[in-house]
């Protein structure tokens, strides 16, 4: 065996283990809230539409993100929404809390994805198609909760502390990536012990979104089943939306597919109702 091949094998040995405190310490900027933006979360979880949108005309860039997302086809308007005491009716409060957490995500997104093939506009995507998705299958289920609402947001949330994480240690992901072809989900456990649903447990907590949230979203790795039949129905229709989203062209190529297993024994008690629910969009 030639000195290269011998570096190259030691270097696949070899685990990387970021410290549990350096993750949180990352998920400590989530989110880097200004004021007025913090006013009008706290407006929003008390039932506050009206304050919540005064409040909110103080940020122009938080107005300007808004109206791009309310406005994007995939919400169907004919007419242009600008104003925002119009858009947090039209988003009412689940909806309203959720896209606020979304928009904390933007001030903390890279500026440039430097491991993940996404930029701003494919991630701004992502988030939208999983945020309209998530609500309609509430709807669906006939659930109406702001918690339960938001908790999908967590999930691009951890792709941003995974960019963070994997950017650190680039050459290593690299090697492991094109020596073995290993998903980016075992690198992170390599690295740190975690997947990517256990970092969106350490982010409900940083939100303090109620545990049963965490519950759902560890449900919806397909491999966390609660014994709470609720949470787990709810996870399992998660579970088919992140791979359903995951599994577009777009996303296959940015690698995020990389950090799911599909679990189809563990999806198929609602996989007939979802793929229903998915045609008639």
């Amino acid at each position: 065996m030639n000195k290269d091949r011998i570096t190259t094998k030691l270097k696949l040995e070899i685990i990387i283990m970021v410290k549990i405190d350096d993750i949180k310490a990352y998920i400590e900027q989530i989110p880097p809230a200004p004021e007025v933006l913090k006013e009008t979360l706290a407006f929003i979880k008390q039932g506050e539409l009206t304050k919540a949108a005064a409040c909110a005309e103080k940020d122009n860039a938080l107005h300007v993100y808004l109206k791009t997302l309310v406005n994007k086809p995939i919400y169907g308007f004919k007419n242009e929404v600008n104003d925002l005491s119009q858009i947090f009716g039209i988003l009412g409060i689940s909806g309203a809390q959720q896209v606020l957490y979304n928009y904390m995500l933007t001030l903390l997104s890279p500026k440039k994805w430097e491991l993940f093939k996404l930029n701003e506009s494919l991630f701004f995507e992502l988030q939208a198609q999983l945020n309209l998705q998530w609500k309609q299958i509430l709807h669906q289920l006939g659930i109406d909760d702001k918690d339960t609402e938001s908790a999908v947001t967590l999930l691009p949330a951890s792709i941003i502390v995974c960019e963070a994480l994997f950017k650190e240690h680039r050459d290593e992901v690299t090697l492991l990536r094109s020596v073995k072809a290993i998903d980016y989900n075992t690198i992170l456990q390599r690295l740190c012990g975690m997947s990517l649903f256990d970092i969106c447990g350490l982010i409900a907590q940083k939100w303090e979104m109620p545990v049963s949230i965490s519950s759902i979203v560890q449900a919806a790795s397909g491999t966390g089943i609660s014994d709470d039949a609720s949470i787990d129905q709810l996870g399992r229709w998660m579970h088919l939306l992140l791979f359903y989203e995951f599994s577009q062209g777009a996303y296959i190529e940015a690698g995020l597919n990389d950090f799911l297993e599909f679990h189809v024994t563990y999806a198929e008690p609602v996989y007939n109702d979802f793929m229903s629910l998915m045609e008639i969009q």
